[in-house]
């Protein structure tokens, strides 16, 4: 395998290093003068990258098209184009929301076949078993722009909305990169792909989904034997219809024994017995989105704000005007909130603090009502993760008297 020229000193260029028995030239931002690591590797500043002296460049896949480097270059590919003829059948899965845990369901569901799981989820494609059988690779749209050789038997796209516009520029290019994989697959692979995309023209075999439900009719799924809700129900009838392609196999019990992340919709009850929903790792409008659908057959007490990043949330308080709802908001665009709510016509408490939210909603809540921290913005004005955000709501949660 011909060592490629890489951008970026970081977890999948340095994977790739390491497989190839080190001895290869990076290109990174962050190095100021020329070092040689303990693999043997060059590692240059950017600037010192010169194309014509390269015949071949794999980038780190966060690198935007704008970069110097990927502007640069001639013979740039991904990741995946680099492994494209060791990759066995492979299973791509993308989205706006909920990649990874249906990567995660999917290779739950998988592995008894000798599936892994790699990619955007953490594992380097250079350090997945070339002689596994199965390939299922979260795959971001970061990925996908940079790709133009490898290609999936079977892709699944989640729903998406616009994101990541600042490495993207629009949000027709956004999708057209979510879109990508369509313009390689053959004839007879399947793309499960949500309806209402400007789709390619492409071989593969094209369901378009709008629905959970039209997913487990088009699939013959039994959803009321799936214990997921919501967005989590899609996930698992997403991966479940995959094992109903390839192996005519729908297995309840495994999928129902898998186990969501932490931080995702995650309950607990407090002294009283009521119960209170931990989903911190909604930082986007559509994660919120998802998990207000899930409890919308209950009040809720929404625990909301932080730093979203610029993001337009008037579709989800255009939803929120219609439900049963109170709004408890905290963090650094708490102004912009109580704007957005005055203007639907949404009751909310200002907060300020997460603590504050869990205190006065400890004081007015029922045993009836939802109690959901779901903050559709990251959490680094308050907190340093959005896992430390979620592990504090517990914590002022078993501090209620």
């Amino acid at each position: 395998m011909k060592k490629p020229t890489l951008f970026g000193y970081g977890l999948t260029t340095k994977a790739i290093a390491k497989k190839l028995g080190g001895g290869c030239i990076f290109y990174d931002d962050k190095t100021t003068e020329t070092y040689i690591d303990k693999e043997n590797n060059i590692i240059h500043p950017s600037s010192y990258f010169n194309p014509e002296k390269s015949q071949l460049e794999v980038t780190t896949p966060s690198f935007p098209p704008s970069h110097p480097l990927v502007s640069a270059a001639h013979n740039l590919i991904s990741e995946y184009d680099f492994f494209a003829k060791e990759m066995p059948f492979s299973i791509w899965i993308s989205g706006t929301n909920g990649k990874t845990t249906t990567t995660q369901m999917l290779t739950h569901l998988l592995e008894k076949r000798g599936g892994v799981s790699g990619g955007n989820i953490g594992t380097p494609l250079a350090e997945l078993d070339t002689e596994a059988p199965i390939w299922i690779l979260e795959s971001s749209s970061f990925t996908l722009h940079h790709t133009n050789i490898a290609s999936p038997n079977i892709y699944l796209l989640l729903p998406i909305t616009p994101d990541h516009l600042d490495w993207h520029g629009t949000a027709e290019q956004y999708e057209a990169d979510k879109l990508k994989p369509l313009l390689t697959m053959k004839e007879g692979e399947l793309a499960l792909i949500p309806k209402g995309l400007n789709l390619p023209e492409t071989n593969a075999f094209v369901v378009e989904y709008d629905s959970a439900e039209f997913v487990a009719n088009y699939f013959e799924i039994d959803s009321s034997k799936i214990n997921f809700k919501a967005a989590f129900l899609e996930d698992a009838l997403l991966a479940l219809a995959v094992t109903k392609t390839l192996f005519d196999e729908i297995d309840y019990d495994t999928i129902n024994s898998f186990k969501l992340d932490n931080h995702r919709q995650e309950e607990m009850t407090d002294a009283l017995g009521r119960v209170w929903v931990n989903d911190s790792k909604a930082t986007n409008l559509d994660a919120t989105v998802q998990a207000v659908k899930g409890y919308d057959d209950k009040f809720i007490r929404l625990i909301i704000g932080g730093n979203d990043k610029g993001a337009d949330l008037t579709p989800l308080f255009e939803l929120l005007k219609d439900k049963e709802v109170h709004l408890y908001t905290i963090g650094a665009n708490s102004q912009k909130l109580a704007l957005l709510a005055n203007e639907h016509n949404i009751n909310f408490t200002a907060c300020k603090t997460l603590e504050n939210a869990v205190n006065t909603i400890a004081q007015e809540r029922t045993q009836n009502d939802i109690a959901l921290l779901s903050p559709a913005a990251a959490s680094f004005d308050q907190f340093n993760s959005y896992k430390h955000r979620g592990e504090e709501f517990f914590r002022f949660i078993q501090n209620i008297k």
